[in-house]
């Protein structure tokens, strides 16, 4: 009777260590998924900083914008691939280089002329169309996940 008394007890306790290594892990999933989540809405947010920025120089409104760090390219010609440019940054990389704003409107539209986007129409680009490409961690001190969002905006 001991015997099956003592068997029983390391059989519980090897359910309850197993018990633990699962719960452990479940909890350093959860962490994970709640970086990624805070990384996607830093993201999100410098994403729709651009965005601001874009609809008050389009429509040459005063907002509290802060205006961006960043020039917009305006050739066409250059090749740009969203996810190439993300996975080119660093943990580390500043929140200045964090953004990528192209204007594409002409490229798209048929309105360019064979500058491609390199010289202004006089009117004015009739069918502005932006590609912003963002990037941000979910922290900026000790970064543990990363995210970028890539959007077309039409102010």
């Amino acid at each position: 009777m001991l015997y099956v008394a003592l068997i029983m007890l390391v059989i519980i306790a090897l359910l309850g260590i197993s018990g633990m290594q699962v719960a452990t892990m479940q909890e350093k999933m959860s962490s994970n998924y709640v970086n990624t989540n805070i990384a996607f809405q830093n993201a999100e947010q410098v994403a729709r900083g651009a965005e601001c920025y874009l609809d008050a120089r389009v429509n040459r409104t005063s907002t509290a914008c802060a205006p961006a760090s960043t020039q917009i390219e305006e050739i066409c010609q250059s090749s740009f691939d969203a996810t190439s440019w993300a996975k080119g940054m660093a943990m580390n990389t500043p929140a200045t280089n964090s953004i990528s704003m192209r204007s594409i409107g002409k490229c798209i539209s048929g309105q360019s002329s064979l500058a491609m986007g390199r010289e202004a129409e006089k009117g004015g680009d009739p069918n502005p169309v932006f590609e912003i490409t963002a990037y941000a961690t979910d922290d900026t001190t000790n970064p543990t996940a990363d995210s970028a969002v890539d959007t077309i905006f039409m102010p």
